[in-house]
């Protein structure tokens, strides 16, 4: 078993920064940081992805529609769909990539 500080690798990353801290064939695990002013710049990615917010609070939009999460809010984005945060002072988010649905 593993263990993950993931409020110690929020704390060192820079605004708008994403580290990955465990990958495998089937899953990629990251934590992604984002902090105003600074805008959340992510494009649509290859791969299902879901969001659980860790500390914070925002909008997502997903494909123009907005959703309003908090601490222990989960939400699903499709692999293609444009999404992105909003409204934030300091978003704090674990991230969960589906590497079965990556483009090769």
């Amino acid at each position: 078993m593993d263990r993950y500080g993931l409020r110690e690798l929020a704390a060192r990353l820079p605004p708008g920064g994403y580290e990955v801290f465990f990958e495998s064939p089937s899953l990629e695990l990251g934590v992604y940081v984002l902090v105003a002013p600074e805008p959340d710049d992510q494009e649509p990615h290859d791969r299902d992805e879901l969001y659980v917010v860790l500390e914070g609070e925002g909008v997502l939009t997903v494909e123009g529609k907005d959703q309003s999460l908090g601490p222990g809010d989960a939400a699903f984005v499709a692999a293609g769909d444009d999404h992105r945060f909003s409204g934030y002072e300091r978003l704090v988010l674990f991230v969960l990539f589906d590497n079965t649905t990556k483009s090769a």
